[in-house]
């Protein structure tokens, strides 16, 4: 694999741990096995973890994109 793909990869899974850490602290310290167990039933459904940090990927991309595009005409500017 190229290295901006697994850079792209870490960051996804970076923000996948960060969010599902963040958004269930007390379950992963508490009762990590029976919160996992519980996940079909999630009312967002067994995928939710993995989409929810897609959206926060894609979000997060956008801003990163931006700011490259920004630099970019800075950059030119000021030549």
């Amino acid at each position: 694999m190229k290295k901006a793909v697994l850079k792209e990869i870490g960051v996804y899974l970076t923000i996948f741990f960060i969010l599902s850490l963040g958004m269930h602290y007390k379950e992963w310290f508490s009762h990590p096995i029976e919160h996992l167990s519980t996940l079909p039933k999630s009312q967002f459904g067994v995928l939710h973890p993995f989409l929810f940090s897609f959206g926060a990927y894609l979000f997060i991309l956008i801003v990163r994109l931006f700011i490259k595009v920004i630099k970019k005409a800075i950059s030119k500017g000021s030549k």
